[in-house]
C-alpha cells in the first residue's frame, strides 16, 4: 500500500472517529507530544518494535494535525525539505549539527 492509501485510510479513520470533526490541532498536537515521549522511551530501551509502533503512532497524529487544518503532509515536508536541501555541514559525535555558512 502506497503512503498516499495510507493516508487516506488513517483521515478516514479519524472522521470515522469524529476526530477529524471534533478535536483541535492543539489537542492532536499534544498528542503527538505524547508520542514522541513514547518514542524516546521505546529508543532508550533499544526496543525496535517499539519504536516502529510509535514511529507510525507519531505519524497518524501529524495525519491528524492536518486533517484538522485542512492541510497536506506531504507538502509540510516538502517545504521543510525545501528549506534544508541546501544547507551545508555535518553532525559531530556529540549529536551537533554544525553549518557551514
Amino acid at each position: 500500500m502506497s503512503y498516499a492509501e495510507v493516508e487516506i485510510k488513517v483521515v478516514q479513520w479519524g472522521e470515522a472517529r469524529g476526530i477529524v470533526q471534533n478535536a483541535t490541532a492543539m489537542s492532536q498536537a499534544i498528542k503527538t507530544l505524547e508520542e514522541t515521549t513514547e518514542l524516546l522511551a521505546a529508543i532508550n530501551k533499544k526496543n525496535l518494535d517499539e519504536t516502529k509502533d510509535a514511529v507510525g503512532d507519531i505519524v497518524v497524529t501529524l495525519i491528524m494535525v492536518c486533517a484538522v487544518l485542512d492541510i497536506n503532509l506531504v507538502d509540510c515536508l516538502k517545504g521543510a525539505y525545501n528549506e534544508i536541501k541546501d544547507r551545508k555541514g555535518y553532525l559531530t559525535k556529540e549529536g551537533v549539527f554544525v553549518k557551514e555558512v
